[in-house]
């Protein structure tokens, strides 16, 4: 097993645009802490392969106490045979960042931290409804790395009003700042999002989709230019610092979701647990995983190895298919190959930079049907 991913569902306050689950209560953070810890030594038993990376989601696991993230990684040890040098990343918002909990967060075994800053614009910032303001955004960012060297930030383009002067100064702020890692994300309008309502009653402009392919255009020169490998759609770091507990998922390996709405994956089979906190806690409590499950065909997993592989900078290895596989993704390649949106190398198919833009509708383009043998 690769990792474990552990979702901690609250947050001070929701933003407009996200689509993830969560509470703004946080009356049943014990109880549900809990149910968290008493989750990872369900899933432990039986299972002898080391963790090598762990990472604390949500929601926003700042907001708990140092000594409740301590009692979390210490259940994960307690049941788990974690691997030295395990990358542990927290996700933090700005807001929560002071030197005491950054001083006990990495007392207690956090390596990595994850800030999700989104923009340094204050009018941007109160547009995504963000618990933290431009100040605390530079400024938390700059207290953390007096502790951690390890550090990704957020950021997101193609907002209504974010002009294209005032992303590459957001991109150029957080070079300045020598953050390592990058994870830059097009603003997505998900169904029934408070944003989604809003756009819909006129409230608020919608997103323009030329513009956001625009800004992700400029955004992966001015980040190659400055010494940043474009390694996953929408991630970039430099040498060293990928996110390796990320970089697991984008290789198909297997991993534990714990929390409530967390998935997880075994190679051939796919299990998430409840979305619905009250219902989670109640049923680890009498000692059942509130989870649904689907089994994976060979088809399937091979449509999930080209969606998640043609992301990322290695591409589709085509050495990981039959021959007779092999050759009908190529054939079915061959047009985005033509129209200079692949990248046909021996044995591998990658995106250009503008194929980039359209990752999504060409990996589905190259899917085997699902009828099919491969």
């Amino acid at each position: 097993m690769s990792g474990i991913y552990i979702h901690i569902p609250f947050c001070r306050q929701a933003c407009n645009y996200c689509n993830f689950h969560f509470a703004t209560s946080l009356l049943k953070k014990e109880a549900m802490l809990a149910a968290i810890n008493k989750e990872i030594e369900l899933t432990a038993a039986g299972n002898t392969w080391p963790v090598n990376t762990i990472y604390f989601g949500g929601g926003t696991p700042s907001l708990l106490e140092v000594e409740e993230v301590s009692a979390v990684l210490r259940a994960i040890r307690s049941a788990y045979q974690v691997a030295g040098g395990a990358e542990i990343t927290l996700e933090a918002n700005p807001d929560d960042l002071t030197e005491e909990k950054l001083r006990g967060w990495k007392e207690a075994g956090i390596n990595r931290l994850s800030i999700g800053v989104q923009s340094f614009f204050e009018e941007d910032l109160q547009w995504m409804n963000r618990a933290h303001n431009a100040v605390q955004a530079k400024e938390g960012l700059q207290l953390a790395l007096q502790y951690f060297d390890n550090i990704t930030m957020d950021l997101i383009y193609g907002t209504p009003g974010l002009t294209n002067d005032k992303w590459q100064q957001n991109v150029e702020t957080a070079l300045s700042l020598k953050i390592p890692h990058l994870s830059c994300y097009a603003l997505t309008v998900e169904p029934r999002t408070p944003l989604d309502k809003l756009i819909r009653q006129h409230k608020k402009d919608d997103v323009n989709p030329d513009i956001q392919s625009e800004q992700f255009l400029l955004l992966m020169g001015w980040l190659r230019a400055a010494g940043y490998e474009h390694y996953e759609i929408s991630n970039f770091a430099r040498p060293g610092f990928r996110s390796r507990h990320n970089s697991s998922y984008w290789q198909g390996k297997s991993y534990v979701g714990i929390g409530p709405s967390a998935h997880s994956f075994n190679g051939a089979e796919r299990r998430w647990n409840i979305a619905n906190n009250q219902q989670y806690i109640e049923s680890i409590e009498k000692g059942i995983l509130p989870m649904e499950k689907e089994l994976l065909t060979a088809v399937q997993r091979q449509n999930e190895s080209i969606m998640i592989s043609l992301r990322t900078i290695e591409g589709i290895s085509l050495n990981s298919f039959s021959e007779e596989a092999a050759q009908q993704l190529l054939k079915a390649a061959r047009k985005y190959i033509n129209q200079g949106l692949v990248i046909y190398e021996p044995g591998c198919l990658r995106l250009t930079d503008e194929g980039k833009l359209y990752a999504d509708g060409i990996a589905a383009d190259l899917f085997f049907d699902v009828q099919a043998t491969v």
